[in-house]
């Protein structure tokens, strides 16, 4: 079937990007018949018991637990941060296109721009900026005076200049320290030292980068890294990686025909984040944070964070001391109907998973294989902060094709709006995903999990662009915190909205958290 679709030139790309004739072939089945939507069950809330409220008294148990319990373990921090930051400076390349040095009304018609500009003293890129300006053999107060805005747009933004507008989001200067700048990477680095500091001094951190920026990368931490491991008293183990071209996805027209470039190769796109779960698989580590590279604050904001993210490691740490030996013994295939209970007990009340309402009735090896296959998976602590109208995937009981239920991270665009009952459970959604995860990517024995196993791949997106007058279709692959950890042990827990700051325009940069302390 796949050799009379493609020809051999076709087959050879495919198999140069390591992706299998089959693999196409399903990315060509989910385009004809397109991705199910997810069938809600309810809204996880505090309320209902799907997330859940530390009080002080459990999170001070939880960091205790976290110091006791992670001292001879592996800690990573997982940080997605590939592609350019052009999208922060949307509404700039906007402006630079349209403005002709004349606005009647400049304050109405550029209302980000004219932010921008009379904050731009504030901004903690404003000294490198100024400095390429004036190298340039003009003032940059000449180029406001003269209202000259879209020139000192471009200086920050173009690739001869400053290029801003290339440069990976975690290598632009974020927060001010005085007459010191830092980047989201050189957050990271002090974060990471905080809480994922290991018992040997080793802080670990993993970066997924775009091929073209890890050049900028290396550079960057040659330059940091021994500022950083001095002050802290730290050593900096930083691996990064790439997006896998296995996982890039096949593009097609409206009629779902595979559409090629101008050489006629096969056009293909990567993956989305979910393409992520293979970076996630090869990294080695007992315990991984995961939080998005633009979600950073300065030192002074830290606080919240660095709490809560031990406490979710720490009761992430404890539920595994608990659970860890019932999988030992349900392996064996033996256990008494009281011991059964309590591990039953366990699995329903601690790790919200739903179990048959027939189990205690079942034979002792069949309840053994059960709840064996239930609690052998990796597990992940989530994050969740109140709703506050942020784009993004929220947490609600999700029921699968056999109406078994599970706590899912959803996003918007997997919910059939259109039906009444599903938007209905989706307005009574209270809190959103904020990227804040803990996880545990090791069995009871010690072995790491083979995560693409527990992908849902029915949890894929669509979408249309147009490329001239053709209508272009691509196929995202399963989330990473969707469906590519569908199938993982997962709990919400309430985290303060403090911790979730998250950089997604440049004027974000001016709100009060991205600011220097007063």
């Amino acid at each position: 079937m796949a050799s009379q679709k493609f020809s051999p030139d076709d087959l050879r790309q495919l198999a140069s990007y390591g992706i299998t004739p089959e693999q196409i072939e399903r990315q060509l089945t989910h385009f004809r018949q397109g991705f199910p939507p997810c069938s809600l069950v309810a809204a996880a809330t505090v309320e209902n018991g799907g997330i859940l409220r530390m009080s002080k008294a459990e999170i001070d148990k939880y960091l205790s637990c976290y110091q006791r319990l992670s001292k001879e373990k592996r800690l990573l921090k997982f940080v997605p941060a590939s592609g350019a930051a052009s999208r922060m400076f949307k509404d700039l390349y906007a402006f630079t296109a349209q403005y002709t040095g004349v606005a009647k009304n400049f304050e109405k018609e550029y209302p980000s721009v004219e932010q921008f500009i009379q904050n731009l003293s504030t901004f903690a890129f404003y000294d490198d900026l100024k400095a390429e300006i004036e190298s340039t053999s003009m003032h940059l107060q000449d180029y406001l005076e003269r209202r000259e805005y879209a020139s000192v747009i471009n200086m920050l933004l173009k690739e001869q200049y400053l290029g801003y507008g290339s440069l990976p989001k975690a290598l632009l200067k974020f927060h001010k320290y005085g007459n010191r700048q830092r980047t989201p990477l050189e957050e990271h680095i002090v974060e990471g030292a905080a809480y994922a500091r290991g018992n040997d001094g080793t802080v670990r951190l993993h970066f997924t980068i775009s091929p073209e920026h890890r050049a900028l990368f290396r550079r960057k931490l040659a330059q940091v890294r021994h500022q950083y491991e001095s002050a802290l008293g730290i050593r900096l183990s930083v691996s990064m990686s790439e997006q896998k071209h296995s996982t890039d996805t096949i593009a097609v027209d409206e009629y779902n025909n595979p559409v090629r470039d101008e050489q006629g190769r096969l056009m293909l796109r990567p993956g989305g984040h979910g393409a992520l779960i293979e970076n996630l698989n090869g990294c080695r580590a007992d315990v991984i944070f995961i939080k998005n590279i633009d979600n950073v604050v300065p030192d002074w904001m830290k606080e919240p964070t660095l709490v809560y993210k031990k406490a979710l490691a720490g009761l992430l740490l404890d539920l595994q001391r608990q659970y860890f030996p019932y999988l030992r013994q349900l392996r064996t295939g033996k256990a008494t109907a009281a011991e059964l209970k309590k591990m039953a007990r366990f699995a329903s009340e601690r790790l919200l998973i739903a179990l048959p309402d027939d189990l205690e009735e079942r034979p002792v090896k069949e309840q053994c294989s059960i709840l064996f296959d239930a609690m052998n998976r990796p597990i992940r602590i989530c994050g969740m902060v109140k709703n506050q109208g942020e784009p993004g995937g929220g947490p609600f009981f999700v029921a699968d094709s056999n109406g078994r239920r599970s706590l899912q991270i959803v996003e918007t665009a997997q919910i059939n709006r259109k039906e009444p009952s599903q938007e209905a459970i989706l307005q009574g959604a209270s809190h959103f995903n904020p990227v804040d995860l803990v996880c545990g990517t090791k069995d009871y024995r010690g072995r790491y999990f083979d995560l693409r196993q527990f992908v849902d791949p029915q949890t894929g997106f669509i979408s249309k662009k147009s490329k001239g007058a053709q209508v272009v279709k691509s196929q995202e692959l399963p989330g990473l915190w969707n469906g590519a950890m569908a199938h993982w042990i997962t709990l919400f827990v309430e985290v303060p909205l403090e911790t979730f700051n998250p950089v997604k325009t440049v004027n974000d940069l001016l709100r009060k958290e991205h600011r220097e302390e007063a």
